[in-house]
Formats: structure tokens, sequence, C-alpha cells
């Protein structure tokens, strides 16, 4: 079970961090403010006409981590059939037409992460009927749940909960000092947005604590906080603070061996490359991991802009990363969803013999070469602790 599910949680100064009371915390501005919605075990995740991988990423997320806590997602275009068929995660988690089939349910998830946040006007009537059966709301879009005024009505005549993932208050600059020498820090970059980075720091954070090392994934986004319980969602950072917001997030989990912090976006998207660079500034990883997608020809969402070469895009991260101290991308990720066994294969090998690095996808082949570049990594920086 995930460290969502574990303990409460609240929102607090821009962050989502844990209670150390373990109670819920009330905003005295907006209502309950808390992050609870995140342990519950008895989840329904809207994905109304979006029901895809890609289009319900944070669906398939929560579904791929936290399956013990999800009972169905609810799409009345698709209602009969099961998650496993449409998202390839979930097995014979049904996809249901009304919250009547669920009756003991007690949080609806907004279940997307469109470009831009918004809340679908056709999602409306189901959040308002969800707050009529009194249950808790977790959005994590830019659109905020306590902004709007039928919600706020809804929620406090039938004592549900609102819960903005992406409600932040940070304001601080980063000062580029404090961080512990000990501990590694490995980020996640990318080709593009939406191909796979958080999955890849997810697992591979997992798969370190499995092999017995002090690992800690650092969530940067909605969905990444979805699934761990705390983390900073930096795309709604003011600009000027957001490699203060991630340095925070350092400093507070470098008690940690390892931090693994899961990348947003691209240095050369044109669209998100500030949020990647305040990223990457923020955190000064010693390490990272560059993630692309087989057979993905233009930007994501931007098909008139041709990809930038996988060996510049490395090149780039590692001429933006030294700025501020060594670094350099010790393996690469691949997502092959879209093409066979056979095509995967040829493309790792061409990869590898291209960069001379660690290839794999990490659902296909498993992280473990990835595991083995963080702690060849680790050795090399840190050799007194292997003495």
């Amino acid at each position: 079970m995930s460290m969502a599910s574990q303990g409460q949680f609240r929102v607090a100064e821009g962050t989502v961090t844990r209670s150390e009371t373990g109670q819920t915390i009330p905003n005295p501005q907006r209502g309950p403010q808390t992050a609870a919605g995140m342990t519950s075990h008895r989840m329904v995740i809207l994905t109304e006409g979006c029901t895809s991988p890609t289009r319900a990423k944070t669906a398939a997320c929560i579904v791929r981590y936290r399956p013990d806590d999800v009972l169905a997602l609810l799409d009345t275009t698709c209602s009969g059939r099961t998650a496993g068929e449409l998202l390839g995660v979930g097995g014979a988690l049904p996809i249901i037409g009304s919250l009547d089939e669920v009756a003991d349910a007690d949080t609806l998830v907004i279940g997307i992460a469109p470009s831009g946040g918004k809340i679908p006007q056709a999602w409306r009537p189901f959040i308002l009927e969800a707050l009529r059966r009194g249950m808790s709301i977790v959005s994590g879009l830019h659109d905020q749940l306590t902004d709007d005024h039928a919600f706020v009505a809804a929620a406090e005549a039938h004592s549900g909960q609102l819960i903005d993932i992406r409600r932040t208050t940070e304001r601080e600059c980063s000062q580029f000092m404090g961080f512990r020498e000990e501990c590694l820090r490995i980020l996640t970059v990318g080709q593009d947005c939406s191909l796979g980075k958080m999955l890849v720091s997810v697992e591979l954070a997992r798969a370190l604590k499995r092999a017995g090392h002090d690992t800690k994934f650092v969530a940067t986004g909605q969905t990444g906080i979805l699934i761990e319980g705390d983390g900073c969602p930096i795309d709604c950072v003011v600009s000027d603070f957001v490699s203060g917001a991630v340095e925070r997030l350092i400093l507070r989990n470098q008690d940690h061996e390892i931090l693994i912090v899961e990348g947003q976006g691209s240095l050369v998207h044109p669209k998100y490359s500030g949020v990647t660079l305040s990223l990457l500034h923020g955190c000064v990883p010693q390490g990272m991991i560059l993630c692309y997608e087989v057979g993905r020809k233009t930007v994501h969402g931007m098909p008139h802009v041709p990809l930038t070469p996988l060996a510049k895009v490395r090149d780039t991260f590692e001429m933006m990363a030294n700025l501020l101290g060594p670094s350099r991308v010790i393996g690469i990720a691949m997502n092959s969803s879209t093409v066979t066994p056979e095509e995967t294969e040829m493309e790792r090998e061409r990869i590898r013999d291209e960069f001379g690095l660690p290839v794999c996808d990490v659902i296909r082949h498993g992280p473990d070469a990835l595991v083995d570049a963080v702690l060849n990594l680790r050795r090399e920086r840190m050799p007194h602790l292997y003495v």
C-alpha cells in the first residue's frame, strides 16, 4: 500500500504535507481544506468521456499504484466495460454509469490532467451529485473547487469536502544552500511532456526501496501527490518561487539516502520550459534519467512543432544542470507502449549504441538497469560511504 493510504494529510503553505498530529486541519478562509481524500479507501475516479491512457493519465496512475483504494471509474459513455480494457491497468475494475452503483464510495477524484487544467462543464453535475451525497471531491486541476460558489454551497449543505491539490501559497526564492552531501538527488527529465516521467520516478523509487535503499519519491505534480501523499504542485507556483518551492521539498526530505524527483515538462517544450528549468535548478540533481516515447515525432499538443533530437535534449539538460553543479544523464527510460515487443528491442539496442547508457522501459523490462545506474553514481559521488 502506498504512503498516501497511511495517516492524515493537510494542505499548508503551498505543499501537501503530513500533519504532525494526524488530525485534519481546517482552512479558516475556505472551510475544511485537507488532503484527507488522499487517504480514502473508497474512491471513485471521474473520467467521463476521457477514459483512455493519455487523457485519463491521472486515473490510470492512481489505479496502477493505489488499486485497493479505488472502487470504480465513472464514465457514462463506456459503462459496463473495465479499466483494464480501456486504460491497460486495473484489470476487472468496473467502469460505472452512476454513483448509485457504488453506494459506499466516500470520495470522487477528478481523473484527468488536461492542458490548462480546467474542469469540463459537462462534469459539473457529477461533482454536484457527489457533494449532495456528502462525498469529498479531490481535484488537481488549475480550476479551484473552492473558488466555485456552487461547489462550496453544496459542500457546506451536505458536509462534503473540497480538496484542491493545486492550491499553493509558496512565496520563497531559492537560496542554493543547505543541501546534504550524502543525499543523492536524481531528476527524471524528458524530450517532451506527457511521456511517463512520473511513472519512471515512482517505479525507480520503489525498486530502490525493494533493494534495501532508503529512497523517497518527491512528487511535483498533482498525480504524484495523489500517489505519494505529499509534494508540491510546482506548475501553479508563481514563477519567481518555483525553484525555491522545489528546494524546500529537497531540504525537507534529504534525510533519505536517495531522492527521486519527479520531472515536469521539458526544456525544449515551447509551453513548459520555464517550470522545467526552475525545477532543474531548484533540486540541483547529481544525476538525471532521460525519458522519451518511442515513435513520437512532434511536441505533445503542438503537432506543428517537431521534437528536438534526443541527443540534443540530453546535451541541453546537462548544460543547464551544470551551471549549478556537476550533473549528467545516467540512464534512459523509454516509453514503448505504442510499439511491438520486437520494435521495442530494436529501439532499445539502437539507443544503447548511440548513447552508451543503460536503457529500459520500466514497465516492459522493469527498472533494474536504472537502479544499477543510480547506485553506480552514488558509489562514484560518495565513495567514503562504501569503505
